[in-house]
C-alpha cells in the first residue's frame, strides 16, 4: 500500500530563493505546455515530449528530467478532462523522481533547481521516521505558508485481511459524527462549534479590512481543517483499533452524492457542506487496510427508519435523535439504531438494503417500548 509522508525542509533563505525561482519556472513551463497539449488534443506524454522538449529547455532553463516531468505533470492533469484546459498556480507542486531527488542519509536531501543540486536538511517526526526506510519512488515538492515540504511516497505492508463473521455498523452524521453499533458516539459539538466561531472571526475580520485583520486572517486560514482532520484521524483510529480487537468487520454508508440529493435551510448550508464524511471513510479505509480488517460499504436508504424488533419500515419511525418503531413500539437511540441496522445490512446486502430484509435479534443495551 502506498502512503504519503510530509517531510519538512529546512533550507537557507538562498536556497529558498532557488526552490521557488525553481518551482515557479516549472509551473511556468507546464502552463506552456499545456497551451500545445490542447491546441493538438493529445495528453500522450511521448507524443508531446516530440512537440515541446527541445524548446521548454531552452526557454525555461529546466534541466531534462525536470522537463520531461513537467511534460508527465501536464499529460496527466490534461487526461482527466480533455474538454478543458488546465492551469498551473506558479507554486503548483514539483514532482521529483530519485533522478533529480536523492537522500543523504535520513537528516539531508539532495534536490535539483535552476542553480544546480542543492543539498538541504529535513525535519520530521517519530511517526515518519519508522517508515522511511520503505521510501518508493516520487517525491513532490509543495510549499505551504512559505514553508517547503516533501510529500514521500512510502511503500507500507499490509496485514493479511481476515474474514468477518459480524461487522461493526457505522452510522454519519453532522451533530454526531460517528456512531457505532456498540453504542458509542462521538459528538461533533467541539467540531461545529470551532466551525461557528472561525466563521464569525471571519466575517469580522473580512468586514474590517485593515491590513492586520487581513494578516490575522492569513494566519488562521487552514486552521479549521486541520483540526477537524485531526479529529477524523482519531475517530478513525479507534474505529478500525475496535474493529480488529473484536474480529469484526466495518460496515459504513456510502454516502456519495449526498450533498447534491438533500437540501437544507440557508443558515445550514455552511454545516452541511463543511461536513467532512468522505475524509472520515478514507482515515477509516486505509487504517484498516493497513490493519487487515475488512470494510463494506452499504445502500443508507432505510436504515434510520427500520426497526431493528420487527422490521418495519417508515419515516415516522424516527424523530430527530429518538427512534420509536409505530408498529410495535420499539425505543432506542436514533443513531445507533442506525448503525445497527448498517452492520446488519452488511451481512445479508453488502450492496443495497431491501424491504424483505429480516433483522436479528435486537441488542440488549436497546429500550424496549
Amino acid at each position: 500500500m502506498k502512503q504519503t509522508l510530509l517531510v519538512k525542509l529546512l533550507p537557507s533563505s538562498e536556497q529558498s530563493k532557488a526552490l521557488f525561482e525553481t518551482m515557479k519556472t516549472f509551473n511556468n513551463a507546464c502552463n506552456e505546455i499545456v497551451d500545445i497539449a490542447f491546441e493538438q488534443r493529445t495528453a500522450n506524454k511521448v507524443k508531446l515530449q516530440k512537440l515541446v522538449y527541445y524548446n521548454i529547455r531552452r526557454k525555461f532553463g529546466l534541466s531534462a528530467q525536470l522537463t520531461i516531468r513537467a511534460i508527465s505533470k501536464v499529460a496527466e492533469a490534461y487526461k482527466r478532462n480533455k474538454k478543458t484546459k488546465p492551469s498551473f498556480r506558479r507554486d503548483g507542486a514539483i514532482i521529483y523522481d530519485q533522478r533529480i531527488l536523492s537522500w543523504k542519509g535520513v537528516d539531508r536531501v539532495s534536490i535539483t533547481t535552476l542553480k544546480g543540486r542543492a543539498i538541504i536538511p529535513v525535519k520530521y517526526g517519530v511517526y515518519q521516521a519508522e517508515r522511511f526506510d520503505r521510501i518508493r519512488g516520487q517525491s513532490d515538492l509543495i510549499i505551504r505558508d512559505k514553508t517547503f515540504y516533501l510529500a514521500v511516497i512510502v511503500d507500507i505492508p499490509e496485514a493479511p485481511t481476515y474474514n468477518a463473521k459480524e461487522w461493526l455498523g457505522i452510522d454519519l452524521g453532522v451533530k454526531n459524527i460517528a456512531t457505532d453499533s456498540d453504542g458509542q458516539i462521538w459528538s461533533g459539538n467541539r467540531v461545529n462549534g470551532m466551525r461557528k466561531r472561525h466563521a464569525k472571526l471571519r466575517a469580522k475580520l473580512q468586514s474590517k479590512g485593515t491590513n492586520s485583520a487581513k494578516r490575522l486572517l492569513k494566519k488562521r486560514s487552514r486552521k479549521e481543517s486541520r483540526f477537524a482532520k485531526d479529529v477524523n484521524h482519531c475517530i478513525s483510529k479507534r474505529l478500525v483499533a475496535k474493529a480488529k480487537d473484536t474480529e469484526r468487520g466495518i460496515a459504513l454508508e456510502d454516502l456519495t452524492g449526498i450533498r447534491s440529493r438533500i437540501t437544507v435551510r440557508k443558515p445550514q448550508r455552511r454545516t452541511q457542506h463543511s461536513w467532512s464524511f468522505y475524509q472520515l471513510r478514507m482515515f477509516i479505509e486505509y487504517k484498516a487496510k493497513l490493519n487487515g480488517v475488512p470494510v463494506r460499504l452499504v445502500d443508507p436508504r432505510n436504515t434510520s427508519r427500520m426497526c431493528p424488533n420487527c422490521g418495519a419500515i417508515d419515516k415516522r419511525n424516527r424523530s430527530g435523535e429518538k427512534f420509536q418503531c409505530i408498529s410495535c413500539g420499539f425505543v432506542g437511540f436514533a443513531d445507533q439504531i442506525a448503525a445497527v441496522n448498517i452492520g446488519r445490512v452488511a451481512v445479508n446486502q453488502p450492496d443495497v438494503l431491501r424491504h424483505s430484509f429480516q433483522p436479528q435479534d435486537k441488542p440488549s443495551n436497546f429500550i424496549q417500548g
